[in-house]
C-alpha cells in the first residue's frame, strides 16, 4: 500500500509543481499530508487478494468539486479549494489499488498508469511499454495510447 499511495501522492504534487506558484517546502509537506490522509482513508479499504475491491471508495477524482483528500491535504499547507481548482485539471480521476496507480485528465481522456507490480499468486504484469510516452503525450496535450478497463461508475 505504501508504494501506490505513494505514487500517487507525487504525481498530484508533481501537477501542482508543474502549475507553477507553489514552494518546494510547501509541495513538500503537501505531498507527506496527503500520503497519511490517504493512508488513514485506505487502511480498511485494502484488498491485495482482491484488488478491484473498494476501488470506488480508493478512487481520487476532482470534477468540478474537489476531492476531500486532496482537499484536506491542502488546507494543511495554506492552499485553498480556490487556488487548487487553478492548479489542477478540472477533471482528474486516480485509481489507486493494490498492485496499479492509474490516472486520466478529462472524462474522454485516456487511461495511463502510473505503476504496476506483480500480483500474488504468480500473476506477472506485462511490461507498459508506453509508460513514458503517457507521461510524454499528456506532457504536450495529447491523447495517449488508451488501456482497457472494466469501469463502474459512483455517485453520491
Amino acid at each position: 500500500m505504501r508504494t501506490e499511495i505513494s505514487t500517487a501522492a507525487a504525481f498530484v504534487t508533481r501537477l501542482l509543481r508543474a502549475a507553477g506558484g507553489v514552494g518546494e517546502e510547501q509541495l513538500r509537506r503537501f505531498r507527506e499530508c496527503l500520503q497519511e490522509a490517504m493512508h488513514e482513508h485506505y487502511k480498511h479499504h485494502w484488498f491485495p487478494l482482491v484488488p478491484s475491491k473498494g476501488s470506488g471508495y480508493r478512487c481520487i477524482r476532482i470534477n468540478h468539486k474537489m476531492d476531500p483528500l486532496i482537499g484536506k491535504a491542502a488546507g494543511m499547507i495554506g492552499l485553498s479549494h480556490e487556488r487548487l481548482f487553478q492548479l489542477l485539471p478540472s477533471e482528474l480521476t486516480l485509481w489507486v489499488d493494490p498492485f496499479e496507480v492509474s490516472y486520466r485528465i478529462g472524462e474522454d481522456g485516456s487511461i495511463c498508469v502510473l505503476y504496476e507490480s506483480p500480483q500474488p499468486g504468480g500473476k506477472v504484469a506485462k511490461q507498459l511499454e508506453s509508460r513514458t510516452s503517457c507521461k510524454e503525450e499528456w506532457r504536450i496535450g495529447r491523447s495517449s495510447p488508451s488501456k482497457s478497463y472494466n469501469m463502474m461508475t459512483i455517485s453520491s
